[in-house]
């Protein structure tokens, strides 16, 4: 059983799903807090991303620019979630921004802090890569499921499919 209450919710979290109790604790212990008041903004689209976050307290809205400017919601993020594990993987500019709708308590881990990891104890690197791995897979299997239905709604409305 994880020692610090901060662990035993981790364990609770789908990211850190099936993980053993020893390994929560050691990526736990690595993980730093980070406070956002609500309105603030987390990050902005464009921004470098380094760090994944996972939501203890609070809500967020993930949104992106639209092509007229606006801001469209895309996801709420609250206690158990997690967001912009992709930093981890790709060093590339944020495809979305984020801010906080309720005063909320993250907790991020920077993808130097899964470097130090992959140092000092690769079987942990290899669980949580593995995690990574499963996430990727069922964000791209939600995304294939929306592009089949817009696709589906263009053929029905006689727009041709194009490849």
């Amino acid at each position: 059983m994880p020692e610090s209450e901060r662990a035993v919710f981790l364990c609770k979290t789908s990211f850190f799903g099936g993980l053993t109790p020893e390994v929560v604790e050691a990526v736990s212990a690595r993980l730093k807090e980070r406070r956002v008041a609500a309105g603030e903004i987390l990050f902005e689209e464009g921004d470098d991303g380094k760090s994944m976050y996972v939501v203890r307290s609070g809500e967020l809205i993930v949104q992106r620019r639209a092509s007229d400017g606006t801001q469209v919601r895309l996801l709420m993020m609250r206690p158990g979630d997690h967001f912009g594990v992709t930093s981890l993987i790709e060093m590339e500019p944020r495809p979305f921004s984020c801010r906080a709708e309720r005063d909320s308590l993250l907790y991020e881990l920077t993808n130097m802090d899964l470097y130090s990891i992959y140092k000092s104890d690769a079987k942990v690197y290899t669980l949580l890569l593995q995690n990574i791995n499963r996430e990727l897979c069922r964000r791209l299997r939600k995304a294939a499921k929306r592009i089949a239905t817009l696709e589906d709604l263009l053929h029905a409305q006689g727009h041709p499919h194009s490849d």
